[in-house]
Formats: C-alpha cells, structure tokens, sequence
C-alpha cells in the first residue's frame, strides 16, 4: 500500500532541482512513473514528495540539433513517442527498432526513456544501446547548471547512477550516424526483461572494419563495452568467423552473475549468441545488404 505523498509540479529544471535541494532525501523526480510506483507499492522505497518533471516545458520534445549532428530526446519522450516518431525512424532507426520490443505497450505508453536510464535497473534495453551508441550522452541539470554525462561514466552500480541529489536528467543526446555505420540490438527476454542484451555499431569502409563499438547489459549490475573484442574486429574483413572469434572474446570477458535469470555459463553462451547476431547484422547494415 502506498504512503500518502505530495505532488510536485515545477516548470523549469531549475525549480525541480531547488524542490530536490529543499526536501533531501525525502523526494525524487519522476517522469512516467512505471517504475518508482512498483518499488513503492511493494514498499522497498518511499517517499513523501514526488516532482512531476512532465510539466516542465518543452521537456517532451524530439529535435535535431542540425549544428551538431546531434538528436536531443527530452526527458518527458515516452518510448511509444520514440518508437512511432518519424524523426526518430529518419535519424535513429535503431532506438525505434528497441523500443518495439521493450516491455509491453502499457509501459511503452507510460514509461520514458530518460526515466528508464535514471533507474537504472539492471536489465535494461535503452541502457545498452545507450552505452554503445558512439558520443552518446546525458544531460543533466541543476540549480549548479549544466553537465553532460557519458553513459560509462553515469552507470555506477545497481539502482547507482552519478546523477547528483538535486539534479535532474533533461535529455540524451545521440549523435547522428555516419555513412558506411551499421547497428543493431539483440536480446534474449524472460519474464518482459532482457537475460542478456547486446547493441553493435560497426563502420566498413573498402571491405573492412574500420571501427567497432559493442556494449553487454542485463547479465551484471550495469552495462558494459566489450573494448577487446572491438580491437579485435578493426581492421579485418566482416565474416562469420570474425563475429564467432568476437563473440568468443566477449564471453571470455564477461562477469555474469547467476540469479533468477540465468546462470553464469548459461548468460554467458547468450553473450556469444547475441553478439554473434549483432555483429552480423550491423555489419550488413553498414555494407547496404540490410537497410533499417
């Protein structure tokens, strides 16, 4: 049963951070609210002071930012608006071809993207896409101004991120993909919630691999890039050969941990499926076999 609770409603970043300042620990903000609500209903967290960020202005928006290259996703963005926004299906495919398969509609329809990452739930899809995506970031704000986080440097630990008390994250930034950049994102779902998730982003240029970035989520507390198997990948010729010895290195430099699921040895031969897959597919994404 939910304790009773007061409702915030700030219109600027700057007065939901001063509304985090005044009452500590005793509040946090929210967006859709699919999350922090289960955990509160359960009674592993409360909390009497709830800042709805959702009427902030502008904070839903979509937008190129054509002087950097740049898609700015606003933090009020549920991941149905993601996933039937067509700038989204024009500029970043991939975050529409994630989303469809995130959850189920009743949380696609609530939740946010920026929410999702704030909670930092282990098993997470935008997470790993995130950690993979190249230059991605998140911006974050409060009444000290503004900051923008790499995702390797905002994931810290389970339900850890490096968001400050009185900060709140406004939008992630995605950097527009080049020509000749593949991508893709695979995973293995149980109970609605990744066992093992993997995002690839490969660039092939004269027939071969000239950049590679791979990034491991929901076997661990938080995601991951794969840096050695992407050493591995540059400079060779796209083959299946290629992604099994990519995966197998992958596998190798995994840390699962065994809970409800999976085991060590079984998320780890995900890893090796799933990458496999990835690799494969962003590669013909990036040599124009496949489109997106």
């Amino acid at each position: 049963m939910l304790k009773p609770f007061v409702i915030h409603e700030p219109r600027t970043p700057q007065e939901a951070s001063e509304l985090l300042n005044e009452y500590g620990w005793d509040a946090t903000a929210y967006a859709g609210g699919t999350e922090l609500l289960v955990v509160m209903k359960e009674g592993l967290t409360s909390y009497a002071h709830l800042i709805n960020i959702k009427t902030i202005d502008a904070i839903d928006a979509i937008q190129i930012i054509d002087n950097e290259a740049v898609l700015r996703v606003g933090a009020g963005v549920t991941h149905r608006t993601i996933e039937t926004s067509p700038v989204i299906a024009n500029h970043a495919p991939l975050l529409a071809e994630m989303e469809r398969s995130l959850a189920n509609v009743r949380v696609r329809t609530m939740g946010t993207l920026v929410g999702n990452l704030c909670f930092a739930e282990p098993h997470s899809d935008p997470a790993v896409v995130c950690m993979a995506w190249p230059g991605a970031d998140f911006e974050l704000t409060s009444t000290d101004g503004v900051r923008r986080v790499p995702p390797d440097e905002f994931f810290i630990d389970l339900f850890m991120t490096a968001r400050q008390e009185n900060e709140i994250m406004t939008a992630i930034h995605f950097p527009l993909l080049p020509s000749g950049m593949g991508s893709a994102y695979y995973k293995f779902v149980l109970l609605e919630r990744p066992s093992a998730n993997v995002a690839a982003f490969v660039s092939v240029t004269n027939g071969a691999i000239t950049s590679a970035r791979i990034a491991v989520g929901s076997v661990g507390p938080v995601p991951y890039r794969a840096t050695t198997a992407e050493n591995l990948l540059v400079g060779e010729k796209p083959g299946d050969e290629l992604y099994r010895a990519a995966a197998e290195a992958v596998a190798s430099a995994a840390d699962p941990v065994s809970d409800l699921y999976g085991s060590v040895e079984y998320k780890q031969q995900l890893i090796r499926v799933l990458t496999r897959q990835a690799l494969q597919q962003a590669s013909e994404r990036a040599m124009g076999v496949e489109q997106l």
